[in-house]
């Protein structure tokens, strides 16, 4: 099989590196190390001329975010000035696409697919936080649209390593390919 991952077949989606979600805690990886290694994919796929989409997380009050009634006492949600703007290794980057989505995953209620597909995308390379909130149910939703998929396991993370390795050990290599952001680079033709 051809591992070669070609620009201009692919998409690289980058979930929720915002200022509000990067500085917890996370764990296999920093906040830090994964802002690190996905700028790296960001600038190496536009220097390719991929497609790259910066998803976030955005709410003017809540009030248009999910709010089901759940076993697990939701945290309090509370928005502070900034919390959606994506990390300052972002701004400016030029020709990237911003997806603004309201619950974990970022196909329902957004524009993703559609643009995916009219630039004729057939692969995504997904990373960002959390592994297994916004990354995992992007993916899941990915899965069901028919594309393929490449997951960056060192430019993800969630708040505890069991919850990565779970989705990274039994989610993932049901839907795709796990892969280092070392890999990736090599790989991107």
């Amino acid at each position: 099989m051809n591992e070669n991952i070609k620009a201009e077949k692919t998409a690289l989606v980058v979930i929720d590196l915002q200022t509000g979600i990067v500085n917890r805690s996370h764990s296999p990886y920093t906040g830090a190390q994964v802002v690190e290694n996905a700028n790296k994919l960001v600038h190496a796929f536009t220097q390719k001329g991929a497609f790259v989409v910066l998803v976030k997380v955005s709410s003017l009050d809540g009030k248009d975010m999910l709010q089901p009634p759940t076993d697990l006492k939701a945290q309090s949600i509370s928005f502070p000035e900034g919390w959606d703007r994506l990390v300052p290794e972002f701004d400016q980057i030029p020709n990237v696409h911003v997806i603004t989505k309201r619950q974990w995953g970022a196909f329902y209620g957004t524009e993703l697919d559609l643009q995916l597909r009219r630039r004729g995308i057939e692969t995504i390379v997904l990373c960002g936080i959390s592994t297994s909130i916004g990354v995992d149910t992007t993916a899941r939703e990915a899965y069901q649209h028919g594309y393929q998929q490449i997951f960056v396991e060192d430019a993800m993370t969630a708040a505890t390593k069991e919850e990565h390795e779970y989705v990274c050990r039994y989610i993932f290599p049901r839907i795709g390919r796990i892969r280092t952001s070392q890999e990736v680079l090599e790989l991107l033709v």
